[in-house]
């Protein structure tokens, strides 16, 4: 296995607008690379979820990490495209501004979906992938909070009675260890009615994420990209039976399970994320 390097490199930020939308990023590492590691994150997150990967990615390679649409500092205009490929749009927007013609995706929650949307529009620009609690997810049905969501007025009921001290019992849910007090407190300060709307116009947008599957896994099977799946166990969305399955549609997918982590393994195991997700980058990088 590859040393994993011990420096950091200076994580910036800039910004992005495509088709008017204005999405801020993390940057580290050569600005001047047309290869990158991109790092998606879901819902709820921001490109704060990914700070200390991107300045150790950094390190050796281009690493880049946008807000999303609707989430984070990112703009949530009303008329967005707040579904799977209104997302894959706006994330192919950013590459190409970016300069990025080769990607190795780093995807969560869901960017995944929309990060897999992406590369199977774009499959000869995917240098790898590393799922981390997501993936192609044969049969999967929604999670109960989704559901609720998903549902006309309770959803909206929901999200206008979510206190901070209710955002922290979800999260905990999520997580057997303990996430950090201050992500914890950017996530809810992120959550403002832009970012409550996207969320509910998403998930109602997405009625069956299981198909998936049918549509992308044979494209991705038969691509047979490098990947790495990284799985918290204990996660309460997303069950991590699906890990193993990823060799579906990955074949030459490498499975590590970390037994006491929940839906966002990289900040309650850092370290294991890590060890895992950069020796793997520095056998995949080309430049």
């Amino acid at each position: 296995m590859a040393a994993i390097p011990l420096e950091t490199a200076e994580v910036t930020r800039g910004t992005v607008i495509y088709r008017g939308v204005r999405s801020p990023y993390l940057s580290s590492g050569d600005r001047q690379a047309e290869e990158a590691v991109v790092f998606i994150h879901g819902n709820p997150g921001s490109s704060e979820d990914w700070r200390d990967l991107v300045g150790q990615v950094g390190a050796f390679a281009r690493a880049l990490a946008p807000d999303m649409p609707g989430y984070g500092q990112a703009d949530k205009p009303e008329d967005f495209n707040y579904t799977v490929e209104g997302y894959a749009c706006h994330l192919d927007g950013i590459l190409h501004h970016l300069g990025v013609r080769r990607a190795h995706l780093v995807l969560h929650d869901f960017g995944g979906p929309w990060g897999l949307a992406w590369a199977a529009q774009h499959p000869a620009r995917l240098g790898s992938v590393i799922l981390i609690n997501i993936g192609i997810m044969p049969g999967y049905r929604w999670h109960s909070l989704a559901r609720i969501w998903r549902t006309p007025l309770l959803g909206e009921l929901f999200q206008a009675t979510t206190t901070r001290f209710a955002f922290g019992l979800l999260l905990k849910r999520s997580n057997p260890r303990s996430l950090p007090k201050a992500m914890v407190d950017r996530m809810y300060r992120d959550l403002d009615w832009g970012t409550k709307r996207a969320v509910l116009r998403l998930y109602r947008a997405t009625h069956n994420p299981g198909q998936m599957a049918e549509a992308l896994g044979p494209l991705f099977r038969q691509l047979d990209v490098p990947a790495l799946v990284i799985w918290g166990a204990a996660d309460p969305y997303v069950p991590v039976c699906y890990a193993e399955r990823q060799r579906e549609f990955f074949p030459r997918a490498r499975i590590v399970i970390l037994e006491q982590s929940g839906h966002w393994p990289f900040a309650d195991d850092p370290e294991a994320v890590a060890g895992a997700l950069i020796p793997f980058l520095l056998k995949h990088l080309t430049t």
